[in-house]
């Protein structure tokens, strides 16, 4: 066999033939109808499926392996109930020096925008403390090379590689716009978003499937992020801010989810605080639901409805656009 990575996972639909090579995310055993099955879940950087349950004897096929294992794999896309899985006809695992590791998860297509965008924004602003409390991190060039590499989440918004910094850049533009009419402090509002996140750094890992690091299972990276921004300026040799002004820093970081039962130390106490939770909620909740519109395996054939999905709340998401459906501009 040979690896050709389709143009998109999210939209092949049943019947479609498959031959890729593809990474093990997830490896399930499950009791079935009384019988043993293994289920695998498969994934590019075009997207994942889960297999056809492997029965009986046919699970010998897939002993041994490990999530985080390249595999080569051939098959067809079938249904069950509706929902899209791979049946596949043949797999076996592979070596990394046989793929383009890039095709193996999802990315940004080109964060360099991103980059550009928010050094323009940053050496705008005009305190000196709070563009140097900035700089200790986005001027170092191993903070600045895993920024943008790492995924925004393991498994929900962002998750691919880059997507961090694309999740920053949207906080940074929704964030400064809100600012900008509510009369806040857009300089703490763009260091809020520029800082709110560095604890995924420690939070994730994303040489393979992405997930938690043992730091981001026990503690999560609202504190991490609060933990690396204390310390970065405690142990420089000359403080870049006061205590109190990093007191307000480490409040952004803290609070930017909104509530404690959603993961904030604190609940936010600063209108540039409440204008950060509400910029990243939105730049999450909205990436959420594109990924959602864009997955075929969310809808039953056709329909322009899809079923109640975990990560949008168990709400169902609608793909149909009726008279709108003309492009952008067309009389």
């Amino acid at each position: 066999m040979t690896g050709a990575v389709p143009a998109s996972l999210a939209g092949l639909e049943p019947g479609a033939r498959l031959k890729a090579h593809m990474l093990v995310l997830d490896i399930e055993r499950r009791t079935l109808g009384g019988r043993e099955a293994t289920v695998l879940t498969l994934g590019n950087a075009s997207g994942r499926l889960p297999s056809a349950p492997f029965w009986g004897e046919t699970q010998r096929r897939v002993a041994g392996l490990a999530r985080g294992d390249v595999v080569e794999i051939a098959g067809r896309m079938g249904a069950y109930r509706g929902r899209r899985q791979l049946e596949v006809a043949a797999i076996r695992r592979a070596s990394r020096e046989e793929v383009d590791p890039r095709t193996l998860l999802p990315a940004v297509p080109d964060v360099a925008p991103c980059w550009t965008a928010l050094d323009r924004w940053r050496g705008a602003i005009q305190r000196g403390g709070l563009a140097r409390v900035i700089a200790l991190f986005y001027d170092d060039p191993a903070f600045r090379r895993c920024y943008g590499e790492c995924p925004g989440s393991p498994a929900g918004h962002h998750a691919a590689l880059g997507g961090l910094l694309r999740h920053t850049f949207e906080v940074a533009t929704i964030g400064r716009a809100i600012a900008a009419v509510a009369g806040a402090d857009a300089d703490l509002v763009l260091a809020g978003a520029l800082l709110h996140d560095i604890g995924k750094l420690e939070a994730y890992t994303w040489s393979g499937p992405f997930d938690h690091t043992p730091a981001g299972a026990l503690l999560g990276h609202v504190a991490l992020g609060a933990r690396m921004l204390d310390r970065r300026v405690r142990d420089h040799a000359q403080p870049p801010c006061t205590g109190p002004e990093l007191d307000l820093l480490l409040h952004l970081v803290l609070s930017h989810h909104g509530k404690l039962e959603f993961g904030a130390a604190v609940p936010p106490m600063t209108l540039e605080a409440e204008i950060l939770h509400y910029a990243d909620d939105a730049s999450a909740k909205s990436a959420s639901l594109a990924d959602a519109l864009r997955d075929a395996g969310n809808f039953t054939g056709s329909a322009a409805l899809s079923a109640r999905l975990w990560q949008l709340d168990r709400r169902r998401v609608y793909r149909g656009r009726g008279e709108f459906a003309g492009a952008p501009g067309a009389p």
